[in-house]
């Protein structure tokens, strides 16, 4: 029996309103066309959905795909939800291509001066351009860049705060970020360079548990990479039953690799050490799996994990499950 999108936007909504009760300090939801099992294609609506149903928490987009609206129509919308949840609005902004042609002829997309784009957005929101912004703002709306190679160019330009994650995590990845340290230009937004790491996280009692939570995302993105279809989760029996050729059973392995999953206790030693080496300052810990309830589970460990600290949480996208138990 399938699940419709809407229930998963409404699962979304849910998630969010357990992250402020498990003490979690932001809430950030990505944005997505076109894409099957994926019901993310309005952040900004979303999220005042998310902001209805919270008090306290920070909402905000990882990010809002720039290349697909005019800069305009993003400041409009975020300063809208920043009159329903005033101080706690974040802005997210990556330049990530439509899924495919048909979805990037769709939404009209065309070669875009990426920095130009977030400088005037910026203007927009700070009140600086030749056209005065309504709603005005009551807060500040920070601007962050989820930063892949020139993006962490573009965001030490600007002075802007950089999300970062994939490669740049991985061994060698620190030179790119003491580069955007080094090239950094301080802003009245961010006076100081400073960067997140966006990983999957999923925490449960076994290691064994903590992996299997994985294969269904894990499952999903090698389908999508070996088929250009990417499909809604299935059950964890499901994927380990499913047939698979070596090259998903590769991509599998690598989504494996680039997560961090476990008992509390690996995933604390792992967190450390991506702490340590890249000098993060906070965690986007984005993972989905088909359960909601596991998923709850994991999201309330990792954040006991923290205590005080309250880590960030971002929902990489509002997922729609072929059968929800």
């Amino acid at each position: 029996m399938g699940e419709p999108e809407s229930a998963a936007l409404l699962g979304t909504v849910g998630r969010a309103a357990d992250a402020e009760r498990f003490g979690y300090h932001r809430f950030w939801v990505a944005e997505h066309h076109g894409v099957p099992g994926i019901a993310g294609a309005a952040p900004a609506v979303l999220l005042a959905a998310v902001a209805g149903a919270t008090t306290s928490i920070r909402v905000g987009s990882a990010g809002v795909m720039v290349p697909h609206h005019q800069p305009l129509v993003v400041a409009e919308q975020f300063a809208t939800l920043s009159a329903f949840a005033p101080g706690r609005v974040d802005l997210g902004l990556g330049r990530s291509p439509g899924f495919t042609a048909p979805v990037r002829r769709a939404l009209r997309q065309t070669e875009r001066d990426f920095s130009a784009d977030l400088a005037e957005l910026r203007d927009f929101l700070t009140g600086t351009a030749e056209i005065t912004l309504h709603p005005r703002p009551d807060h500040m709306i920070p601007m962050y860049v989820l930063a892949t190679g020139t993006g962490l160019t573009v965001a030490a330009e600007l002075g802007l705060p950089v999300i970062v994650g994939g490669p740049l995590l991985r061994a060698g990845g620190e030179q790119a970020l003491a580069e955007y340290r080094r090239a950094f230009r301080p802003s009245a937004q961010q006076p100081q360079p400073w960067v997140a790491i966006s990983l999957d996280v999923l925490v449960a009692d076994t290691d064994g548990e903590a992996a299997e939570l994985l294969l269904p995302e894990a499952w999903a993105m090698a389908q999508s990479r070996t088929t250009g279809t990417f499909s809604p989760l299935e059950p964890v029996a499901a994927v380990r039953a499913a047939s698979r050729t070596a090259r998903q059973q590769d991509h599998l392995e690598r989504t494996a690799a680039a997560a961090v999953t476990g008992t509390p206790a690996r995933v604390e030693r792992q967190l450390a050490e991506l702490f340590d080496r890249t000098g993060a300052a906070e965690l986007v810990a984005s993972g989905s799996t088909f359960h909601r309830d596991a998923l709850r589970a994991s999201d309330a460990a990792l954040a006991a994990l923290f205590g005080g600290g309250r880590p960030s949480v971002m929902i990489g996208a509002s997922r729609a499950a072929d059968c929800q138990e």
